[in-house]
């Protein structure tokens, strides 16, 4: 698993691009399982090859839902919370046997507290043949790694002092 990165670690147009998925007909039922969209256009053979696209084609959610999880390893960051998703567009449909990555850039990055800061990332879900299926922005709140050294230098101190023991400030 690869290190964890805190906002000062990272600066924007930094890019990373995920691990591979290949989509699954197990993962489209599923998927229309667990949120109850069997519109017929992902899971019925015959009425999608009426369709415009000629074959099912993957509920567009799960390629959103792909782009959060493949992006939240690469890169590994200490996000303290999700704020929203915006501009996110649906470019091409996703078929079985698609290979998918998420292509993750900042584009934006600014102090929020003392605590924590906002990171606008640009992500993208890319094919096989290199083509945008999906893109638009996240925002998360990811904390700042001074808190963490205050904390470490206080507990420092504390251990130094003895137990029990309260360092006057």
């Amino acid at each position: 698993m690869s290190q964890l990165l805190y906002f000062e670690d990272v600066h924007a147009a930094d890019s990373w691009t995920s691990l591979a998925r290949t989509i699954t007909e197990a993962d489209i039922v599923n998927f229309a399982g667990m949120t109850g969209d069997f519109d017929p256009l992902h899971v019925d053979r015959e009425h999608a090859s009426q369709s415009l696209y000629r074959r099912p084609i993957a509920h567009g959610l799960l390629g959103l839902a792909w782009v959060a999880g493949l992006a939240s390893q690469c890169p590994r960051m200490a996000t303290v919370a999700f704020v929203g998703i915006r501009n996110w567009e649906f470019h091409r449909p996703m078929y079985v046997g698609d290979t998918v990555r998420a292509v993750t850039r900042i584009a934006e990055k600014r102090p929020r507290s003392r605590r924590a800061g906002s990171v606008v990332w640009h992500r993208s879900l890319v094919n096989q043949e290199g083509a945008t299926v999906q893109s638009g922005e996240f925002e998360t709140l990811v904390a700042l790694r001074v808190p963490e050294l205050r904390r470490a230098a206080k507990d420092a101190v504390q251990s130094s002092v003895g137990p029990g023991i309260t360092h006057p400030r």
